[in-house]
């Protein structure tokens, strides 16, 4: 069942965050790891602000 400290981690997740799980091609993780890495940010927080990014140049933001 976990520890109290994690299940209150995951009852506060699941209050406050949505989940998507996203499926990449094969040996595309690493290659967008790195480009993360680079920019000094976790690969989630790259990829929501490419997302975000997008949807400006869209006018969906």
């Amino acid at each position: 069942m976990g520890t109290p400290a994690t299940r209150a981690k995951n009852k506060y997740q699941a209050k406050k965050y949505d989940r998507h799980s996203l499926l990449i091609p094969k040996g595309r993780k690493e290659i967008y790891q790195a480009a993360a890495d680079a920019s000094g940010q976790s690969l989630t927080a790259y990829i929501i602000e490419a997302i975000e990014q997008r949807m400006e140049r869209e006018g969906r933001a």
